[in-house]
């Protein structure tokens, strides 16, 4: 049997963020976790999961609950590459020094 999953501390310290974030949009649209785990589809001690950062929550329950708070659209540019800072780079850095255009050979009539 495979050892348990065990997340990193930034893994961690990012999920409880978006869990206190998820909390705090939830209590400024002055929703209870009853009806929010209702419009999200789930069961208010998952919501109470989510909003703790538990990492173990299924990514979908999280993309449920933005949906249901109206804040789906930005979990879609999370990894977008104009987000992607150290691809940019790398990419940038491979790009050639020069460009030169090839000159074709014309073929003899």
């Amino acid at each position: 049997m495979p050892a348990a999953h065990r997340p990193s501390i930034a893994t961690r310290r990012a999920l409880r963020k978006l869990g206190e974030d998820i909390g705090n949009a939830r209590r400024r649209r002055q929703l209870t976790m009853e009806i929010l785990a209702e419009r999200a589809f789930t069961t208010r001690q998952t919501l109470q999961k989510v909003e703790a950062g538990d990492p173990m929550v299924a990514m979908g329950i999280y993309a449920a609950v933005l949906q249901a708070l109206g804040l789906l659209d930005g979990l879609g540019d999370l990894a977008a590459p104009g987000q992607d800072e150290v691809g940019l780079s790398l990419a940038d850095e491979a790009l050639p020094k020069r460009v030169r255009l090839r000159v074709r050979s014309t073929p003899h009539a």
